[in-house]
């Protein structure tokens, strides 16, 4: 028969055993607690780095298209003047046509290595009816001269055109008179002329390069 002590000693070690499966237990479900909040986490990263990726993509492409689309706007509120006496100024041009609607600006084409005028100029309306006042003065005298007036060719995004106009295929003026490209090597003004009947003018013009 078993002492007291035997049974005593007995009894303690399997309460030890249980205690220890519990605690075995516990664990074990505490680490599937923390894997599952690191798999959610996970996710929840993952998914947020698809959005801002989306943001980005979308914010630049409409970007891209906000500028091309302010472009052709601007070509289409522009004309092309040819004959300009080359001691002209903006403000003679402004004089001239300021009665066709307000002028946002006037860029003087000059040759990019000598700087001297190449003899035509782009006039910038703020809307596109004042284009069509400006190309009524076609023919007309200034400084001795018979200008010519045209609407300005509007440029499509990613389009290249063929032909022998300009230098290299990217003239905007009469073939062979060289290239514009957005007043490089020009004299260039911005903004303010009213023309004779109304519009934002004031202020003076403001040269940009």
């Amino acid at each position: 028969m078993p002492d007291k002590k035997e049974t005593k000693d007995a009894d303690e070690d399997v309460v030890d055993e249980e205690e220890d499966e519990e605690d075995l237990e516990k664990l074990q479900a505490e680490i599937a607690r923390m894997e599952a909040e690191a798999a959610r986490i996970s996710k929840e990263t993952e998914e947020l780095e698809k959005k801002k990726e989306s943001i980005k993509s979308g914010s630049s492409g409409d970007g891209a298209s906000g500028g091309a689309d302010q472009k052709l706007s601007n070509d289409a509120c522009s004309v092309y003047v040819g004959q300009v006496d080359y001691t002209t100024t903006p403000e003679e041009l402004v004089s001239h046509f300021g009665a066709c609607g307000t002028i946002e600006r006037v860029t003087i084409v000059c040759d990019k290595y000598t700087g001297k005028p190449k003899g035509f100029a782009y006039l910038e309306f703020q809307n596109e009816s004042s284009v069509d006042n400006a190309v009524k003065l076609e023919g007309s005298e200034f400084k001795g001269r018979n200008l010519k007036v045209t609407a300005k060719r509007v440029n499509v995004p990613n389009f290249q055109r063929g032909g022998p106009g300009g230098r290299g295929g990217r003239g905007r003026g009469p073939p062979g008179r060289g290239g514009f490209r957005g007043g490089r090597g020009g004299r260039s003004y911005r903004g303010g002329y009213g023309g004779r009947g109304g519009g934002r003018g004031g202020g003076g013009y403001h040269p940009y390069y």
